[in-house]
């Protein structure tokens, strides 16, 4: 299997990164990092296309950065993301590290990344906020989804938190894969890490739903979401702009959600929701 990816160096301002990784979220990008420069996005070699150079010139007519590609080949990748990847440490609630860092103790839950192309080391913003709404949750003994686990942080966490059974799926392998991985890393067993959609996910009437997507994904993925829930039961969702909020708040009305709570970050913003 060919593991080459290609970077999309991006230089910008820090809001307008912001914009950029909402609006290139629908495309087959694996891993966005935000930098003091703007931010990096990166795609398998064989899924890049013409596609994604011609959307990047459309919005370069009404948004102003300036990127270019490099070429990452599979035996390079490991050494150029560690290099990129530092420790984040959200309060005294919750670290999170790779293997080769230092353990960040005392310090109440440290999750131990291995830092692959898999969305959700924790060092975007939308992760940072799940992390936080989870924090004040009561997971004990609940059963949880994690919709969209990506590398297993909201799983791994859930599960140190006391979650009772809980399901984590993924539509993409390397998300599917790192999590397998990291579960062994983290000491962490999963009752259920599944490769697939929605329509995939086994178990029904969970009290507790995590979403970490983006916005198309979340909007059209609601219905199934409000099925899956149990009555009375929490779905935790971010992936979306501030300037999306009127969108959801009609999507979700419309899916019969009642908004509990909501949380920004920078310029992203994290519902809690209840059936």
């Amino acid at each position: 299997m060919n593991n080459d990816y290609v970077e999309i160096d991006i230089k910008t301002s820090e809001e307008t990164a912001e914009i950029l990784m909402a609006l290139l979220g629908d495309l087959p990008f694996e891993m966005f990092e935000e930098n003091p420069e703007g931010v990096k996005a990166y795609v398998r070699k064989r899924d890049y296309s013409e596609d994604i150079d011609n959307y990047l010139a459309e919005l370069q007519d009404s948004i102003e950065f300036s990127f270019e590609k490099n070429e990452i080949e599979s035996q390079n990748w490991n050494e150029v993301w560690e290099s990129n990847f530092h420790p984040l440490r959200i309060g005294d609630f919750c670290g999170i590290r790779a293997m080769f860092h230092e353990s960040l103790q005392p310090i109440e839950h440290e999750l131990i990344i291995n830092p692959k192309m898999a969305f959700g080391t924790g060092h975007h913003e939308t992760t940072h906020l799940m992390i936080e709404a989870m924090q004040h949750l009561d997971i004990k003994g609940k059963t949880v989804l994690d919709y969209g686990c990506g590398t297993g942080i909201l799983s791994f966490l859930a599960k140190k938190l006391g979650a009772g059974e809980l399901e984590a799926i993924d539509n993409e392998y390397p998300a599917y894969e790192s999590t397998l991985e990291n579960a062994e890393i983290n000491h962490t067993p999963l009752e259920k890490i599944k490769l697939g959609t929605l329509d995939d996910v086994e178990g029904s009437d969970f009290e507790i739903i995590l979403a970490n997507i983006n916005r198309n994904v979340i909007t059209s993925s609601l219905s199934g979401l409000y099925n899956k829930l149990k009555k009375d039961g929490t779905l935790v969702t971010t992936g979306f702009l501030d300037v999306d909020e009127a969108v959801m708040l009609e999507e979700f009305a419309k899916n019969n959600f009642t908004v509990l709570e909501k949380t920004t970050r920078g310029y992203w913003i994290c519902f809690k929701l209840t059936k």
